[in-house]
């Protein structure tokens, strides 16, 4: 039997998920690793959840150093079906002000120093991510923020920067003029990877900035990225409770056959470590 159901990734300033009955923490090991930190496993809403500190409890790994492979490996391991990301992301259009809620559903990747696929050493696969959210997820989200009165923007696009640097001002306007909606340092690899684990996926996107292009606003520091978190922790924990609520308990999705039609390699030619060290992910099909 799985140990969890629901995940919850949790961004700079959502380091805890209060209320969580049966608590407990569980360190993974993985084939690719280490994952950012123990996972927090119990019940919430009826449902079992595992939430992980994307940046470990402390906040003390950089987007660039962070496993995502090993992150969502260890989430697969545990039973995940559907994952919730809640990140801080910075606003590249008027319309999405600090403390907005918004529900991308593209990604463009400015990313350099990544490794964001569990294949290679003998096998490949080549997932469809033309639609990198889940759209059922998302929709879900939507239904429960409408069920408290919270108001939440559903669709746009997410450029994912290298960092830890936030942008140049020539580097936020070429985003803006490419019609951007989000910055932020972290979702696309998540994305693409829960993809590959047929997960289904959705970024719970918490505006706290204007990036650097408002030329009335002062530019993104930490100082003002932690002052808009901390005021929106409180309603990214609500919203998840309520979105908890209201999730079946038995759905079908896309997501969950990803790769049914994606591995290309014949099974006979892949390496036999391979096989193990992707069992997790590929096990059925193979």
């Amino acid at each position: 039997m799985s140990q969890a159901e629901i995940g919850i990734i949790g961004g700079s300033g959502l380091y805890d998920i209060p209320g969580l009955e049966e608590k407990r923490e569980r360190q993974i090991e993985t084939p690719f690793g280490s994952p950012s930190d123990a996972y927090i496993l119990g019940r919430l809403e009826g449902k079992r959840v595992a939430f992980l500190a994307r940046h470990g409890r402390g906040h003390r790994i950089l987007p660039t150093e962070l496993n995502f492979r090993a992150n969502i490996y260890g989430f697969k391991l545990l039973g995940v079906k559907r994952l919730l990301s809640a990140s801080a992301v910075g606003s590249l259009k008027l319309e999405h002000k600090p403390m907005d809620f918004v529900l991308p559903d593209q990604f463009v990747d400015r990313t350099r120093q990544r490794v964001s696929t569990f294949f290679g050493e003998g096998i490949v696969a080549h997932i469809s991510f033309a639609d990198p959210i889940c759209s059922q997820l998302a929709q879900q989200v939507e239904v429960a923020a409408g069920k408290i009165n919270f108001p939440i923007k559903r669709g746009g696009s997410y450029v994912c920067i290298e960092g830890p640097a936030f942008s140049t001002r020539a580097e936020s306007e070429l985003y803006r003029s490419w019609g951007m909606d989000l910055i932020g340092m972290t979702n696309l690899q998540e994305a693409k990877l829960a993809r590959e684990a047929e997960i289904c996926y959705v970024t719970i996107a918490m505006v706290t900035d204007y990036d650097c292009w408002h030329e009335e606003e002062e530019p993104v520091t930490v100082e003002i990225l932690l002052s808009y978190l901390e005021k929106n922790s409180g309603n990214a924990q609500n919203l998840i409770k309520e979105v908890l609520k209201i999730l079946p308990d038995e759905f079908d999705c896309p997501c969950q056959h990803a790769l049914q039609d994606a591995i290309i390699t014949q099974p006979d030619v892949i390496p036999e470590t391979t096989k193990e060290k992707l069992k997790v992910v590929i096990g059925k099909y193979l």
